[in-house]
């Protein structure tokens, strides 16, 4: 007999729980050790996992869009195959992710047949005339069971008439009882729930949006939160920028805004260490390192934080390289789990999407702040040149920092903002 091998869901340190993206493989298809074989979702980074061993893929437990946890069992591989007559067996009701059927490995015989369900066992269906009528997958049966439905009310479309999981979930859908449904194609993934009233739509929630919800409603429940607001001039900043874009551009970094508030808040964050810490029931926790998150878009996916690693040892020039990277990575889906891991303080600029101000913003766990910054606007000021007050139109944006008040108070948080603005305001024309 073969020897068989478990896939598992990894260790992953940013959470408990992912969520299956998609087989990369189907049942009964060849693997070789360390391809990639199923891709894993969780709130922050798509990750690979790769083939334990060569053999065959004779089982898949979790489907796509299953949450699964370190350490469970999502798949079975054959390493060598069990053949009967020179041909590989698969288990009977192999579904693709797709729920398309996968392609059949042995000859449709009795002896074939009976061989199978001896070897994996696969409970059957039975119809109203007591025949035995086809297997059912274990994501058949499970979705039977969640609905209470029985599997001889439902008129199989797969390989052989055989039951798949989109027959079940469209049944459900249908609210039909007792009676054969005929098939229909399947409606679009975003409409599969309707509520009656209205025609309202009911949109699954990606994992990330999942993780996100649960990561921000934590975050207001253990830490009270407070917010301070600033107003920085950036006209200095703008000047600057203006001046050196196109040299940046030419060695291969965008020169955006935001890398000028990823450095004045690495300068602060050095000088104001308690707000570079973690919170804990017995002690604040002070990092040496300063390593800033920032908050990136993924439209209506949800939200991510790369993280910019040891920012207190960059230039501006490499601050803009290396955030213009994790940026791209990020909407792109290729971040890697360390990209994210060990924030140390987080930037939410809001700003780039047209807000003035934001607050609280919910603070990134287990974190004790966070900066937004709202959009720049050329607004009239009164500004003290050689001395005298005077009339000017400078460029102005808001900065908050919101902090968990457990760990800072306003004084530390309103001294912190204080260096920041003071950066920006004061920064060097010619400095490259």
């Amino acid at each position: 007999m073969a020897q068989l091998a478990d896939v598992l869901v990894p260790p992953n340190e940013e959470g408990t729980r992912a969520t299956v993206l998609k087989w990369c493989k189907r049942v009964g298809d060849a693997v070789t050790k360390d391809e990639p074989l199923v891709e894993l979702e969780t709130d922050k980074v798509t990750v690979e996992i790769p083939a334990p061993a060569s053999g065959i893929l004779i089982e898949i437990i979790k489907q796509a869009n299953a949450e699964v946890v370190p350490a469970e069992i999502i798949a079975r591989l054959s390493l060598g195959g069990a053949a009967l007559g020179g041909a590989v067996l698969a288990p009977p009701e192999a579904e693709s992710p797709a729920g398309v059927e996968s392609p059949a490995s042995v000859e449709s015989t009795a002896s074939v047949e009976s061989a199978t369900s001896a070897a994996f066992q696969v409970p059957r269906a039975v119809s109203a005339a007591g025949t035995a009528a086809k297997p059912l997958s274990p994501s058949v049966r499970r979705l039977l069971k969640e609905h209470s439905i029985a599997a001889t009310d439902i008129l199989g479309t797969g390989r052989d008439g055989r039951i798949t999981a989109q027959d079940v979930i469209r049944h459900a859908a249908s609210g039909t009882n007792g009676a054969k449904e005929k098939h229909a194609p399947a409606p679009p993934q975003h409409a599969r729930a309707q509520g009656a009233a209205g025609g309202s739509t009911r949109v699954p929630h990606t994992a990330i949006r999942r993780r996100v919800a649960e990561h921000m409603a934590r975050s207001l429940i253990e830490s009270p939160h407070v917010t301070t607001l600033f107003e920085a001039d950036l006209t200095r900043v703008l000047a600057h920028r203006s001046r050196h874009a196109a040299d940046y551009e030419s060695r291969g970094a965008r020169l955006t805004l935001t890398a000028y508030f990823i450095s004045a808040c690495a300068q602060a964050l050095r000088a104001h260490r308690e707000v570079n810490a973690t919170f804990h029931s017995d002690a604040l926790e002070l990092h040496a390192d300063v390593n800033i998150g920032v908050g990136t878009a993924l439209g209506n996916k949800g939200l991510i934080v790369p993280v910019i690693h040891r920012a207190q040892g960059l230039n501006l020039f490499g601050m803009a390289q290396r955030l213009g990277q994790l940026v791209e990575a990020a909407r792109a889906g290729k971040l890697t789990p360390e990209d994210v891991r060990g924030g140390t303080f987080t930037i939410s600029n809001h700003g780039v999407g047209g807000s003035l101000l934001a607050a609280p913003i919910v603070i990134n766990q287990p974190q004790v702040a966070i900066l937004g910054v709202g959009k720049v606007q050329r607004r009239v000021c009164v500004v003290e040149i050689d001395g005298v007050e005077a009339i000017s139109v400078r460029s102005m944006c808001y900065l908050t920092l919101t902090i968990d008040h457990r760990a800072l108070d306003a004084f530390q948080a309103n001294a912190f903002l204080s260096s920041v603005v003071a950066t920006l305001e004061q920064w060097p024309a010619d400095e490259a």
